[in-house]
């Protein structure tokens, strides 16, 4: 089968390293990728949400299979563009990506379907906003009502943070049009851990379950970013507990979704908070995450590529999804300054010293080659060391010894990746 995958970032090369793997493929594309796609595929110049060219690129080459890896191309209307030319594509329609285009639509399914999740109101006015913050005070979260590229949320402290936030996003266009309208919700308290699925509109099919961590600095301290690291599983979040969370958050979705005449089909990830109460949701994403998708797909022991083909097909009530009972860690290096403007042009070396440690593989993202070959950093999130082992602690520690094998001045990464979920661990262990 010949596959276009579609993105530039480490978690596209980690689905490269994943459909490369399989028997069935014939050959691979990437649009646009990075220099670790490269050595795997075939990168082709087009952007993530051109989606004429995509399609236009696909026919031409008589790809089998779209698979997209970032959420424009699907809000922008790449799966319903290749139905029209009759090319399968493993993601929704730009109808069920308003599950994460809009975070309104997503309250009004869960409010439809009886899915437990924050109490929240939708304002297109920014005074009317400020009166509701107001009388409701804090913690509270703002969110950008449309896509807004991992920072469209903030939790709010306090009430003048709260206000900052509303007159950003509405009254100064910080995030364009994704802020002209906000949801305000109530501030849920817990464990928030990020849970993915295979669809086909009929049949959600778990893949696993991973905790990122969003914020810049140690202890989660600093501004967002679009994630410095994961863990795959989180310690306290065991198979039947997650399975219990996809009849609870994903499979009633699927129902509401069926009923409205857009069903879903393709990756869900679902971030929910475990609270008190038990499991509530945050939001929905229609694709993996990033570095969630980096933490999860190295524990991969089957096919990925006939589990895709399937979820196009309607039949993912059959596939082979199994995942190797190990844990893994994922920490991204990113460029100094990120997540404001980070420093570009600083060369990377050590790579492939990392892989060489037992477990190790480095994604890369944000990277380019130089005329002579060397690479260099060229954004905010650069790469991500991803390390496997029988256990968090030895996955942790494998996951450093690769990060401490790679030589970029440029580099800033979180000392404490794991950390958390190792403390949770052993806790559990101590109370057996």
């Amino acid at each position: 089968m010949r596959v276009l995958l579609v993105g530039s970032g480490g978690r596209e090369h980690a689905l490269a390293v994943t459909l490369g793997r399989s028997p069935m493929l014939d050959a691979l594309f990437i649009a646009p990728g990075n220099p670790g796609t490269a050595a795997l595929g075939t990168n082709v110049a087009i952007a993530v949400d051109d989606v004429p060219a995509l399609v236009e690129f696909a026919l031409r080459e008589r790809i089998g299979l779209v698979v997209p890896g970032p959420e424009a191309p699907l809000v922008a209307g790449l799966a319903d563009a290749c139905a029209v030319a009759g090319i399968a594509c493993a993601g929704p329609t730009a109808q069920a990506a308003r599950l994460e285009g809009s975070k309104s639509f997503t309250k009004t399914i869960c409010d439809a379907a009886g899915i437990p999740t924050a109490r929240w109101e939708r304002f297109e006015d920014a005074d009317e906003a400020h009166a509701f913050v107001r009388r409701r005070g804090a913690p509270i979260v703002i969110k950008a009502d449309g896509l807004a590229a991992g920072k469209g949320v903030v939790v709010a402290q306090t009430l003048a943070e709260a206000e900052a936030a509303i007159d950003m996003m509405m009254r100064d266009g910080g995030l364009g049009v994704a802020g002209a309208s906000v949801v305000i919700e109530e501030c849920l308290d817990g464990d928030e851990v990020s849970l993915f699925a295979f669809c086909d509109g009929e049949t959600a099919l778990l893949i696993g379950a991973a905790q990122d961590h969003k914020r810049i600095g140690e202890g989660d301290t600093g501004p967002n970013t679009g994630g410095m690291g994961a863990v795959s599983p989180p310690a306290y979040f065991d198979r039947a507990t997650q399975e219990t969370a996809l009849d609870l958050l994903v499979r009633p979705m699927l129902r509401e979704m069926v009923r409205l005449g857009t069903p879903f089909r393709g990756v869900i990830f679902a971030g929910l908070m475990l609270t008190v109460h038990g499991p509530e949701l945050i939001e929905y994403n229609v694709r993996f995450g990033d570095p969630e998708a980096q933490a999860l797909l190295p524990r991969l022991r089957t096919d990925l590529l006939p589990v895709l083909v399937a979820l196009c097909d309607g039949r993912l009530a059959e596939a082979d999804l199994r995942f190797a009972d190990e844990a893994s860690v994922a920490v991204v290096l990113a460029g100094r300054g990120y997540p404001g403007r980070p420093a570009t042009g600083g060369a990377i070396a050590g790579i492939e010293r990392a892989e060489r440690l037992p477990g190790v593989q480095v994604f890369q993202a944000a990277t380019r080659r130089g005329p002579a070959g060397a690479l260099y950093g060229d954004g905010g999130r650069v790469l991500t060391v991803v390390a496997t082992a029988p256990d968090l602690a030895a996955a942790r520690d494998a996951a450093y010894a690769g990060v401490a094998a790679i030589d970029w001045p440029d580099g800033i990464w979180r000392r404490d990746i794991g950390l958390r979920a190792l403390a949770r661990a052993d806790a559990a262990q101590a109370g057996d």
